[in-house]
């Protein structure tokens, strides 16, 4: 017996969910120090927190054009600032991790 609401039309489309591909690194050569490597982990720090930034600052330009009354569709604004917020968290989480990761190998003994 299939659950209330089970299509099974969906179901192989609910299996095939797209997988993202690693992050396009080409667009760094401009923002590089001199000598600085374009997949060096300082750049894809500098890449993270430079998409964090942008989608933040797309988010309020978007509630912002919201509460001006130049754009209707008030979704698109909840929509930007959650993904901001994910944006934000995740980067958190990568820091959390390094600082993690950087204090269990300072407690090696040499």
């Amino acid at each position: 017996m299939a659950p209330i609401g089970f299509s099974p039309s969906l179901a192989p489309r609910a299996l095939s969910l797209p997988t993202e591909a690693a992050p396009d690194l080409t667009g760094l050569q401009g923002s590089l120090a001199p000598g600085q490597d374009p997949g060096s982990f300082s750049s894809v720090i500098d890449h993270m927190v430079s998409g964090v930034e942008q989608s933040e600052a797309n988010a309020s330009a978007i509630t912002r054009s919201v509460l001006l009354g130049d754009n209707p569709n008030l979704h698109q604004s909840v929509i930007a600032m959650q993904e901001a917020s994910l944006n934000f968290g995740l980067m958190v989480q990568v820091r959390n991790k390094v600082v993690e990761s950087y204090q269990e190998l300072m407690r090696l003994p040499v």
